[in-house]
Formats: structure tokens, C-alpha cells, sequence
């Protein structure tokens, strides 16, 4: 497969078995999108090649006929209608149960409700329009969608990157309910980048770099350190943050917040340091979700104060960057970039001053800059600064809207889930990043729902629970074991006397 004349997939074999959990792994541009897009019909590869599901062969460049053949996807984008009701994303493509030609709400609404309780989203309100939900709560009702009624039709379910948005809780009950779809004879092709998942549940892994396949194994045949080679063909660097328990005295409160209230929020107050990380946790429903958009006000705010230095922050957006706030949301393609135009517009909208010269603005200028942040991230391809942000592969977009706020040099980096969709090796290089932005003076504040990554990265982890701050945990404290038992409301065990 092909674009603009280069190679982005190359032939290759892979057997996906009735009845097991296949993982697939790659850094970001390896082909796995492209090839999950060529069997749901998106596509049409431009060399020859066969796919057979179940012995029949698939006509490609066709949806319809991948549906027919049994294959089943849940998207990286998800693909949902924010302007529809939960209950009518459900429903749009399998239709809907009729009498004398009228639909039966009640039915319909039944099967809803236990689809969203096979997720773990049992509270959700199957008349709620998507546009309401949390970016965890999305990722649910796309996995809802595309297992209802499963069990009858489906043949392979495709899964990519189900799990970026979702807490451990929320983790654990998909890698239950895959596991018992996978016990029933399906078919489980499942795209992710965490590694840790891989190893809890998957039976096979295969690893695609550069568009070739590297590697096909039993999970129980490899160990993380070749995984890791397969994946970007070294030795990744760990990285982790030093001085943890010292790093909150070194600086002078630069942020605070008290008193923030919004819907899901209720009464948050908080303040950080100069140079300081500090990380906010909770389940879906926490709040969690909503505390750094309420901040820069790119959602709403009913009460509370921000200032930063001393200094107090309208909650409007032009205020908050303007006082030295940047905030990188969860969201890329909604939020977070415009898709359709180029990287090099993405990564200088924010401040596109230095470029002005007697009143024309230099296009060499900001292409020289763009051309500067792509190697310091790694942004592939490095040629890219005029390409436009939509041909980026996901995790090269999150690099380039990344590089948007650091350039700014900002007093305050919020950055929500900011390794979402990221490959390993990416992933390592903007953890590098957050910490040098620290070390710059920057206060850093993380809301995730990875739990590693805040036992990296962190200072301080703020955990939240029904919209408050319940437990602050700091020092020796900011461990997985830790931050995990606590958004539960688990009393963890004393240590005195060990």
C-alpha cells in the first residue's frame, strides 16, 4: 500500500485464530491503521493480495462487505455521531427492532442499557447525545457498539487503541468482557501500544515497523526487552523523574486554584510550584476528566479562581494564553489541531509573531521553525512541515500539537492524557520533554488515565473522586500500587513499624 508514491505497508502474512486474542504493536506510521483501514473497506490496496475470513474472501475497498464477512472494528477516531443519543450510535448500523413498522423504544432502550453494562458504563442514560460524554465514556459506547450482538454475526473484532482513554478499572472489565467474547469462538485482532496489555491478556503478538511485519510470536515466547526491540529495533531508554521529594521546595508557588466548580466539578482547589509536575487522577465520572479544560476555559466554569503568579485568570482562552497557560486536550482531531491545514500553521498558530517582518508574515521563518521542533520531537516525516495534519499518523499529530505549546514556553503546561495514541519510543521522547519543560520553570500539570505514566512523571498526584480532591499523594507515595487503591477509596496499608 502506497501514498504519494511512497510504501507505507508491504505484503505480509498473518493467521488470526477463531477463539484467540491477537495483538498487534507498532510505533506510530509502522501501517497498522492503514491496514485496519484496507479490511474495513476504507482503503483499496494498490498491490495484489488476499484476506479470507472464515475461508470466504474479501472484496476490498467495500464496508459492506467486511460487515457481511464478519468483521467488526472500533476505530482510533471511534467514528460516533456527537449530535445522536447514545442509543441511536448503537443502532444506526445494525437497525433497529420494529412492530407493524414502528420502533420498539422499550426493546431497544433494554438492549442499549445492557451493551453500556457489558462496557462498565451501566450509569450512562441511553437517550444522552455523545457530544455530553467524557472521552473515556466515548471510547465505551464505540467498544458497546461494535460487540452488540456480536456473538451471532461477527467472525473478527478489530480493536484499535480501545483502551487510550480508559482508567485501570475500566481496562480490567474490557480485558474481561474481550476474554469471554474470545471464549465464544471470536476473533480478537487488537491494536494498542501499551505492552503491559499485552502480556495480561493477549495469546499472540505480532509487530509491524516501517510497514513490514518483524514479528509474529506466542505472547509466552518473548519477553518485553525483544518486544521492545522488534518495536523501534533498540534498546529504549527509560525515563523517569529524579528528586521527587524535593523538587516541591525548590520553586515558588507559581499556579493556583481554588474553589473551581463545574459539571462533574464541585469545589476543586489546588496550587503548584515553579518547575513542579504534578499529576490529577480519577475513574470515569471522577471528574478527573474535566479539570484542566475548566481551567483554561475551554469548558465551562461555573465559580472559582485561577491566577498564576498571584495573578488572576479570566476564563477565557485568549487570557489564559496570554498569562502564560497552554493546554493540550484529549482530544487532537476535535480539539486539539486543525486537521486540514498544514503542520507548520498547527505548530505556530499559538504565536505567529516572530514571523511578522514589515507586515508580511515569513513563510521561510516559520517553516525554518517547524523544520526545528520536527527534529526535536522526532516528528516523521521530518520533510512534513507543509503536509497537511490529517495525513500525520496519530501519534506524529499529538508530536506537532505537543510542539504548538512548548515552543510558547509556557508558565503553566496543562496537558490532558498527553500520550494517548502514542508509541512507546514517542511516548519516552515527550515524557523527555515534560521534564525539561519543568526544569525550565514550567509548572506541569498531568491529568491521565495512565497510571505509569504518572508514577514517572510526578511530583504530587492529586486523586479525585465524585468532582473533589480527596488524597493527595507526594514523595514515596506516587507509585502505581498507590494512586490505583486510592481512586478507589482504598486505605492502604500502614508501614510503620516495617
Amino acid at each position: 500500500m502506497s501514498f504519494s508514491g511512497k510504501t507505507v505497508l508491504y505484503p505480509f502474512e498473518l493467521s488470526i485464530r477463531p477463539g484467540r486474542i491477537h495483538a498487534l504493536l507498532g510505533q506510530n506510521g509502522s501501517g497498522k491503521s492503514t491496514l485496519i483501514k484496507i479490511l474495513s473497506g476504507y482503503h483499496q490496496p494498490d498491490s495484489e493480495g488476499t484476506c479470507l475470513i472464515r475461508g470466504r474472501q474479501l472484496d476490498y475497498g467495500s464496508g459492506e462487505a467486511a460487515h457481511e464477512l464478519g468483521l467488526r472494528f472500533v476505530h482510533q477516531d471511534l467514528g460516533l455521531i456527537a449530535t445522536s443519543s447514545i442509543l441511536d450510535n448503537l443502532s444506526f448500523a445494525r437497525g433497529y427492532p420494529t412492530r407493524l413498522g414502528t420502533i420498539r423504544d422499550a426493546v431497544v432502550a433494554k438492549e442499549c442499557r445492557q451493551a453500556l453494562k457489558a462496557v462498565g458504563l451501566p450509569e450512562l442514560d441511553p437517550h444522552a447525545l455523545v457530544a455530553t460524554l467524557t472521552p473515556a465514556q466515548r471510547t465505551g459506547v464505540a467498544i458497546a457498539r461494535a460487540l452488540v450482538g456480536a456473538a451471532d454475526t461477527a467472525a473478527v473484532l478489530v480493536l484499535d487503541e480501545p483502551t487510550a482513554t480508559l482508567p485501570d478499572e475500566e481496562v480490567q472489565n474490557l480485558h474481561a468482557m474481550l476474554r469471554a467474547a474470545a471464549s465464544s469462538g471470536l476473533a480478537i485482532l487488537y491494536v494498542t501500544h501499551f505492552l503491559d496489555e499485552v502480556y495480561q491478556m493477549a495469546d499472540q503478538v505480532s509487530v509491524l515497523r516501517d510497514g513490514r511485519l518483524v514479528v509474529t510470536s506466542d505472547v509466552a515466547d518473548i519477553d518485553r526487552r525483544q518486544l521492545v526491540h522488534h518495536l523501534i529495533g533498540g534498546v529504549l531508554e527509560s525515563v523517569m523523574r529524579e528528586a521527587r521529594a524535593h523538587s516541591t521546595a525548590t520553586g515558588p508557588v507559581q499556579f493556583d486554584v481554588n474553589g473551581l466548580h463545574a459539571p462533574f466539578i464541585r469545589g476543586v482547589s489546588f496550587s503548584a510550584h515553579a518547575g513542579e509536575i504534578v499529576g490529577l487522577y480519577g475513574l470515569t465520572g471522577s471528574g478527573r476528566e474535566s479539570v484542566l479544560g475548566c481551567i483554561f476555559g475551554a469548558l465551562p466554569r461555573a465559580d472559582g479562581v485561577v491566577k498564576v503568579a498571584g495573578q488572576e485568570v479570566s476564563p477565557r482562552l485568549d487570557r489564559a494564553i496570554a498569562s502564560g497557560i497552554a493546554y493540550l486536550p484529549p482530544d487532537r482531531k476535535v480539539s486539539g489541531g486543525i486537521m486540514h491545514l498544514d503542520a507548520m500553521e498547527n505548530l505556530t498558530l499559538a504565536n505567529l509573531k516572530p514571523f511578522w517582518k514589515r507586515g508580511w508574515l515569513s513563510s521561510s521563518a516559520a517553516t525554518a521553525e517547524t523544520r526545528r521542533w520536527f527534529a526535536k520531537l522526532q516528528v516523521r516525516p521530518a520533510d512534513g512541515a507543509r503536509n497537511s495534519l490529517s495525513s500525520f499518523s496519530g501519534g506524529n499529530q499529538q508530536k506537532i500539537i505537543f510542539g504548538k505549546w512548548l515552543r510558547l514556553n509556557p508558565r503553566v503546561l496543562l496537558l490532558d492524557d498527553p500520550t494517548q495514541g502514542v508509541d512507546v519510543g514517542a511516548k519516552a521522547e515527550l515524557h523527555r520533554q515534560i521534564i525539561a519543560a519543568s526544569e525550565a520553570g514550567s509548572t506541569v500539570l498531568v491529568s491521565s488515565t495512565d497510571v505509569e505514566e504518572l508514577a514517572t512523571l510526578c511530583d504530587r498526584v492529586l486523586i479525585l473522586r465524585e468532582g473533589r480532591v480527596v488524597e493527595e499523594l507526594s514523595g514515596g507515595d506516587v507509585t502505581e500500587k498507590r494512586i490505583n487503591s486510592s481512586s478507589h477509596g482504598a486505605v492502604a496499608a500502614s508501614t510503620e513499624g516495617s
